[in-house]
């Protein structure tokens, strides 16, 4: 009996250890990547892979008049059989919080804005193209990610979001 647990746990960490090394090396040729997206979501952007080809990105965007913080969950493809250009595309949300000022926007005869104190909650997708510069730890991103937000004022947003992105990696 003792043998036969032996064998089982020598073989699953085995199996661990092999997956392990999976993940270090995914489609992208890194684990982890920090930089700048510049787009209607501008800030600073943290995105870290939790398998082979799936990734968690943080996004900590700021404007002159709030703050947002988004999460996606994205999945990378490699694109054009180019080695380091990967497609990704996914989902995720987001919350904003605005300061008091009330940012207006022309909607044919009609005007709306976010109102002093605002906050808000909403759900974003993403579709993209990343290129990993061989032999260099960078990589450099062209995406939309589009979104609706529901304000506590009883606004909705929606936009396309597109957005450049340039990130060091590790």
């Amino acid at each position: 009996m003792k043998r036969i647990a032996l064998a089982l746990l020598t073989t699953t960490l085995l199996a661990f250890g092999s997956n392990a090394q999976d993940l270090a090396i995914n489609s992208t040729d890194y684990r982890t990547a920090v930089g700048l997206r510049a787009g209607e979501t501008s800030g600073l952007t943290v995105k870290r892979f939790v398998g082979s080809n799936d990734a968690l990105e943080g996004i900590f965007g700021a404007w002159y008049h709030g703050f947002s913080a988004t999460v996606l969950y994205e999945r990378h493809t490699q694109a054009f059989n180019v080695s380091g250009m990967n497609w990704y595309y996914g989902g995720g949300a987001h919350a904003a919080i605005q300061s008091n000022r009330r940012i207006y926007r022309h909607y044919g005869n009609r005007y709306e804005y976010y109102r002093e104190g605002s906050f808000g909650l909403g759900v974003d997708g993403v579709l993209g193209l990343e290129y990993k510069i061989p032999s260099t730890p960078i990589a450099m991103s062209l995406d939309v990610k589009p979104y609706i937000e529901f304000i506590n004022t009883g606004g909705v947003w929606t936009s396309l979001d597109p957005g450049l992105g340039i990130k060091v990696t590790f």
